[in-house]
This record gives C-alpha cells, sequence and structure tokens, in this order.
C-alpha cells in the first residue's frame, strides 16, 4: 500500500540519502554536495527553500519529491519539481506519478499555473510516463547553470 506523507526534519537524514540515490541513478554521485544539516536548516528552518513529499510502500521509504515556489516573467506563478525519485525496487508501481500528482494537487491548491522540471535526455522511463502525463517539452531550451570558479569569477565583476 501506498502512503505520501509531507517531509518532516525528522527526514533530514533520508532525504539526503535518497538525494545521492538520485545523483548515482544519474551518474554524478560526487556532485552531491549537500549535507543532513544543509536539508534540515533549509528545508525546515526559519525560511524554507524547498517542500518536500515522501512516498512510503508498505512502511518502506520508496520515494520523494522536493519542490519549490517558482515565478516565470511569462506565465506566472509555478511550482519546481527539483527532483521527483523512486528507489529502483518499488519502480513500476505507479509511485512516481503519484508524487507527481501530488505535487500538482499543491499546485491547484495554490493557484499557481505550471509545474517545470527537467529530465535526462536518457531517462527514457521518465520521458515517457511524462509525455503520456501530457507534459509539454522545451527541447529548443538549454539549462544553464553557473558555479564554483565561474560564479565567484563574474560574481567579483559585480560593481
Amino acid at each position: 500500500m501506498l502512503t505520501i506523507r509531507a517531509a518532516t526534519i525528522a527526514d533530514a537524514a533520508l532525504l539526503r540519502r535518497m538525494i545521492w540515490e538520485l545523483a548515482d541513478f544519474e551518474k554524478e554521485p560526487d556532485e552531491v554536495l549537500t549535507t543532513e544539516a544543509d536539508i534540515a536548516r533549509d528545508g525546515f528552518g526559519e525560511a524554507p527553500q524547498f517542500r518536500a513529499l515522501i512516498a512510503e510502500w508498505q512502511g518502506q521509504p520508496a520515494g520523494y519529491a522536493l519542490y519549490f515556489g517558482y515565478y516565470s516573467t511569462w506565465r506566472g506563478a509555478g511550482l519546481y519539481l527539483e527532483d521527483l525519485f523512486v528507489r529502483p525496487d518499488f519502480r513500476g508501481r505507479g509511485i512516481g506519478g503519484a508524487l507527481l500528482a501530488r505535487v500538482a494537487r499543491t499546485a491547484e491548491q495554490e493557484n499557481r499555473l505550471f509545474i517545470k522540471w527537467e529530465v535526462l535526455n536518457w531517462n527514457q522511463p521518465a520521458i515517457d510516463m511524462y509525455k503520456a502525463l501530457g507534459a509539454d517539452f522545451m527541447d529548443e531550451w538549454r539549462s544553464v547553470f553557473l558555479t564554483g570558479d565561474g560564479l565567484r569569477r563574474l560574481a567579483e565583476k559585480a560593481s
């Protein structure tokens, strides 16, 4: 049986573990820099930067969704789905779709007009699921990420 619940600060270690599992699945496990303390502070502190849902299958942690508010100057208020992950042993049971449906319900309840997210071009099962849900793919847009030395160099140019 599937249950989906809002994550709490007590889930910080579990979230950190599943974030690493997602990064490992995406072939980037060494890129995870957040710590359990970061997650506790940033998600459950005075000014939460994200919300998360935990999916449990028969009481076992099966996956999670992590999202936050997003604003588009073209479309208005929405949600950005940073992570949607189902552990391998629990895939094929509708858990990912159920998590995404809960995020969609939140968007509707908060009068947000859309959910935005990214998917790796080789993750065909996820792409197929998103297509089946009616999601639009914005292939003409490319993600941009500025971090590390590049971020520092650009920041130094600010007056």
